[in-house]
């Protein structure tokens, strides 16, 4: 399995595929996959990670629009508010520690943004920082149940499409500090993983900000918030089992828990339509477009340590997922998960894996050409001289 551990101690030299440039001060460099890798990454990988700030986090009357970052935060602003709580904060991963630390959920939204934002304009540091911690602040509600115990519609109190959307917004929490968590825990790391993890991490914990903004703002406007029905813990429980463990985070959140979102995306949105609510339709079907970049961020990642660690993907994601227990659902939405990068084989076990197909035609070739060069040595060792 690849631990940290192994992850610290390996020193592979990689070939920079390209490099994103966030400003004067920062300049990215992404390693490149290795070409036994075949199936080909989202092609708007790069586009995102050096796309321009995003501060659309007010849903308009047609869609996202853009409000200004020192209204976003009630009381003095937010000038005010990040001095006071970044301002002991030399590195991106310390930030991310004060977002886990903030219980309060809209607070904890724009901080995260504000992270990201000081991070981008002032390229604070990418180092070491303290553990997280064991379990991220939270609210006094909503109360945390198991996945069973989570009402029925009927029984929530919540009109369909509140209710539907109170779970969506309790996901892209969760994803908020599942992304710093990623960030903070692994900061150790960074001479080995490199900059562009931790940045693109700190990316997805920005767009999952926003995502909650969304879904925030839109319960309001039906009456409801955040808090008002029970959820379950089960996406930090997932979490905690890959707190040691790179590559198993990589697989247990992008790969699994994210692309469980691509699948539930479309129904979520139909659902929403056939209820009569375009407006909660809308916001829930842009959140899903944007997830694909979040899942093709693990599975670059999660491929790059596999490379560094000498191992085939396919078989290490298989390999994880029995070790850490993690159940893989359906149905699946092909379309966006082949959009997204991940290949068919990782989690359809009707698909032949193509990349142990190689591997094992490279050993079967490599065993032939050892046994055919061990009889012509012994050919010639049989021959007597004249």
């Amino acid at each position: 399995m690849v631990s940290t551990a192994t992850v610290h101690r390996l020193s592979t030299h990689l070939i920079l595929k390209h490099r994103c440039c966030f400003s004067s001060a920062i300049s990215i460099d992404y390693p490149q996959l290795q070409h036994q890798h075949q199936h080909p990454l989202w092609s708007g990988l790069h586009n995102w990670r050096s796309s321009t700030l995003n501060h659309d986090r007010y849903w308009g009357p047609n869609g996202p629009i853009q409000i200004e970052i020192e209204n976003e935060i009630g009381g003095g602003g937010p000038s005010s508010l990040s001095s006071s709580v970044f301002n002991d904060c030399s590195s991106l991963a310390e930030m991310g520690g004060v977002v886990l630390s903030t219980s309060d959920p809209l607070t904890k939204a724009k901080l995260s943004h504000l992270a990201y934002i000081k991070w981008r304009q002032r390229a604070y540091l990418l180092e070491f920082s303290d553990a997280p911690p064991p379990t991220p602040s939270r609210p006094p509600k909503p109360q945390l149940v198991s996945p069973k115990e989570i009402p029925a519609p009927k029984s929530s109190g919540l009109p369909l499409n509140a209710y539907m959307l109170h779970n969506l917004a309790h996901v892209e929490l969760n994803a908020i500090d599942l992304a710093w968590d990623t960030v903070v825990r692994f900061s150790p790391y960074i001479d080995l993983l490199g900059q562009g993890f931790f940045a693109d991490f700190a990316h997805v914990a920005d767009d999952e900000s926003r995502h909650f903004t969304w879904c925030s703002q839109r319960l309001a406007e039906l009456g409801f918030r955040y808090g008002d029905m029970p959820a379950h813990s089960f996406l930090w429980r997932e979490c905690e089992k890959s707190s040691d463990n790179v590559a198993a985070r990589l697989a247990v959140i992008p790969l699994v828990q994210e692309a469980r979102g691509l699948d539930a995306g479309p129904r979520l949105v139909n659902k929403l339509i056939g209820f009569g609510d375009l407006r909660t339709s809308s916001i829930v079907a842009k959140i899903a477009d944007e997830e694909v970049a979040h899942v093709a961020v693990g599975v670059y990642w999660f491929v790059l340590v596999c490379q560094k660690t000498g191992r085939v993907p396919s078989s290490t994601f298989t390999d994880i997922l029995q070790e850490y227990n993690v159940e893989l659902k359906g149905p699946f939405n092909y379309s966006a998960r082949e959009q997204a990068g991940i290949p068919r084989e990782w989690y359809d076990p009707s698909s032949t894996t193509k990349e142990d197909k190689q591997l094992c035609e490279y050993i079967v070739y490599d065993r032939l050409a050892c046994i055919i060069s061990i009889e012509q040595e012994n050919s010639s060792l049989g021959k007597l001289p004249k």
